[in-house]
């Protein structure tokens, strides 16, 4: 039997959302806007405007291998209403987008056995509401996202996201910390002891923190030595630089991807896993999960997109006239990759695979300076335009909040220095 009772969770969810919109909350980076008319907007206020004491609720998940179609008609609808609803939704809504295992709501006025309203979850933030009625109608409601700005800090012990993890902290930042660092710090050798202290965007939802945004300051410390970033704005481009206005950002990204392992280094006398045979491996090896994005290092041109016996897939790019790289064993290439292409920096150019003598998914990457291989781990990249000096004022404004807060010990030792030399005490 159904109950009467709908899931409060849902209902301050739905209703909060709609609240917060009225306020006029800040808006969130590839949050969906949606265009409905302002009489569905006021019928739609609450639960898409839905009084939900006047309705008996279902709550279901999305089996496997479970449609749209499938699923209404599991509740007696007319294949031709699902039909025209499908159409309708066209423009709203893909139903082929439809997961299994994301929950949804069939809504029934009391004493009927089909359904009014279906409500599906397409995310924590985004629900679809189909409107079984004769108004066939499909609307799209995303919640708006409260800001906070949280604190880490965090001691690798095993690894940064299970360290994250441990100590109560969304081990999302872990990806954020990564991108802050891509240039200067090897994430693949993290050492035990290595420390983290940083500052972010949280995104919020009823108290929740449901989304990792932007590193706002971080330091990352190596016996008692801290290398500061401090996320700024110039020329309407985010970035980060260190305190003193010189960019983290390189030429070259420290690695081609985000947040695996070496499982194989640059020597020249490696026994190959397959052929057994004893030869040059002038490349890293990082093991990931197929399909994992392949960025390339650099701003260049791709000058080859083939398939080797022993690489697979492999796309190599000339960035200038000394450095060029190459990246092996993809599953497969990103679209519109063609020899010829201008790729940016840090563009999706393939996805890890185990194409080509391949024991397993990983990249094989390759750098080669002037002709020659080089190990990647031991390249160094000239670093990207500093602070310009007429904001440099405004950047040391900006980040002096943060400063105390990622180098507590300088503070500490300076204001010791001032009292040894003034006599004042800070009580």
């Amino acid at each position: 039997m159904r109950k009467t009772v709908f899931i409060l969770l849902i209902f301050c969810a739905l209703c909060s959302g709609c609240n917060r919109n009225q306020e006029g909350s800040e808006s969130i980076p590839g949050q969906i806007s949606e265009t409905v008319p302002e009489g569905i907007v006021a019928d739609f206020c609450h639960l898409f405007g839905l009084p939900l004491i006047n309705y008996e609720p279902e709550n279901d998940v999305v089996k496997r291998n479970e449609n749209f179609a499938a699923i209404l008609q599991r509740r007696g609808v007319d294949y031709r209403l699902i039909m025209n609803l499908t159409q309708k939704a066209g423009g709203v809504f893909d139903l082929r987008k439809l997961k299994a295992g994301n929950a949804y709501t069939l809504l029934y006025e009391p004493g009927s056995s089909l359904p009014s309203y279906m409500i599906y979850e397409e995310n924590f933030r985004t629900h679809v509401c189909f409107s079984l009625t004769d108004s066939l109608l499909v609307t799209r409601s995303e919640f708006p996202l409260e800001i906070e700005e949280k604190s880490i800090e965090v001691t690798i012990n095993s690894s940064l996201w299970q360290d994250l993890e441990d100590a109560g902290y969304n081990p999302l930042v872990a990806n954020g910390l990564s991108e802050v660092y891509a240039w200067t710090v090897d994430f693949f050798g993290l050492q035990k002891g290595d420390s983290f202290r940083a500052c972010y965007q949280a995104y919020m939802l009823n108290g929740k923190e449901v989304e990792a945004g932007p590193i706002l300051a971080s330091a990352f410390i190596r016996s008692g030595r801290s290398l500061m970033a401090y996320r700024f704005v110039q020329d309407s481009l985010p970035g980060y630089w260190d305190p003193d206005g010189v960019n983290l950002q390189r030429a070259f990204l420290k690695a081609p991807l985000k947040y695996s392992r070496i499982s194989s280094g640059f020597s020249y006398a490696r026994r190959h896993p397959i052929t057994r045979v004893v030869r040059p491996h002038t490349g890293i090896d990082y093991a990931a999960p197929s399909g994992t994005p392949v960025m390339s290092i650099g701003e260049g041109v791709v000058v080859e997109r083939t398939y080797t016996r022993g690489g697979g897939n492999t796309v190599k790019i000339k960035h200038n006239s000394v450095y060029a790289t190459a990246y092996l064993h993809l599953s497969r290439f990103a679209k519109g990759l063609t020899v010829g292409k201008r790729v940016a920096q840090g563009e999706v150019i393939g996805y890890v695979g185990s194409t080509g003598l391949s024991t397993g998914p990983h990249l094989d990457f390759r750098v080669w300076k002037n002709g020659k291989p080089i190990n990647p781990l031991t390249m160094e990249s000239p670093p990207a335009d500093p602070v310009h000096q007429e904001n440099m004022d405004r950047f040391r404004t900006h980040i002096a909040s943060y400063r105390s807060y990622l180098q507590p010990e300088y503070y500490e030792k300076l204001a010791l220095r001032i009292i040894g030399l003034t006599g004042i005490s800070f009580k």
